[in-house]
């Protein structure tokens, strides 16, 4: 495997009204970037226990390359409530088997085979996650085409200042969302300006190739260097909008690496994503329409 797509980070189940799905941004990424063709692979952490073996399997099941490595913590699962927009509430459970991922000789050789690799604050909140992401973002190639997604990814209070601002300086593009530039804006200190302004600021001052901003029904923009993307948000029946973001990370990130334009690439994924709002789960399998 060369020119590797890696989601690294949380996989867990989320355990949902109707029963437990496998989760986690990382996982539902790379599930994704697979589904366009793409040689993809997640990075994570399970349990000793029937949990961790089941996500094992049913990563395989799908087909996805893993590198999972077993530690003695139990296998993370999160809470979800729904709300009647269909909106996922989320109760995380600390200290499992994904805040403590090893750093080993089979990361670091998949890291120096990594074009592209997301990954979020989420799996930071530990430090022993968060040195392993650190070190595989060092060992990756360091080349003009090398993709580094910091999928900012805000849950619960599980991130802080220091570890956002070197997530920025060691990505080269930001994924963020409305809400999620709002407390960001508030944290670095400039509250007052409209969102739009705010994206140019920090895509500068981070020296960004890209960033994305997701607004919900109120549509996404890419920003790049002198020019910006602009997509409204189709209108479909949503069924929950649980993975909605990490589906459209992934098609525009997989739809960059197969040559397309940033707006082709931005049309692909505000209709990938509004297509996983359709389906219960994170994980649907996309029409031939949008991977092809």
């Amino acid at each position: 495997m060369n020119n590797v797509v890696v989601g690294m980070g949380e996989a867990l189940w989320d355990v949902l009204p109707e029963g437990k799905k496998i989760g986690g941004a990382p996982a539902n990424f790379a599930y994704h970037v697979s589904q366009f063709g793409l040689t993809s692979c997640v990075v994570s952490a399970v349990g000793p226990d029937a949990l961790g073996k089941e996500i094992q399997e049913n990563l395989t099941s799908k087909g996805l390359n893993h590198l999972i490595a077993e530690v003695p913590y139990p296998t993370g699962t999160v809470q979800v409530e729904i709300d009647q927009a269909g909106v996922p509430q989320y109760e995380i459970k600390e200290n499992v088997a994904w805040d403590n991922i090893p750093y080993t000789s089979q990361l670091e050789s998949l890291a120096k085979r990594t074009q592209a690799v997301c990954f979020g604050s989420l799996a930071q909140r530990n430090v022993v996650s968060r040195e392993t992401i650190n070190r595989f973002l060092d060992a990756m190639p360091q080349t003009e085409d090398s993709l580094i997604v910091f999928d900012v990814n805000l849950r619960q209070g599980f991130y802080n200042k220091e570890i956002l601002c070197n997530s920025m300086k060691r990505c080269n593009i930001l994924k963020i969302n409305d809400e999620e530039l709002v407390t960001v804006s508030r944290m670095f200190g400039y509250p007052g300006i409209d969102l739009q302004d705010k994206c140019w600021i920090l895509l500068g001052k981070y020296n960004l190739k890209m960033l994305i901003l997701t607004c919900g029904i109120n549509g996404s923009y890419v920003f790049t260097p002198g020019n910006v993307s602009f997509q409204p948000t189709p209108k479909v029946d949503v069924a929950d909008t649980v993975g909605a973001g990490d589906s459209f990370t992934a098609a525009f990130i997989a739809s960059v690496l197969k040559g397309k334009s940033v707006a082709e690439a931005h049309s692909i994924a505000v209709r990938t994503s509004a297509f996983v709002c359709t389906k219960d789960g994170a994980m649907p399998v996309l029409p031939s329409d949008l991977t092809d």
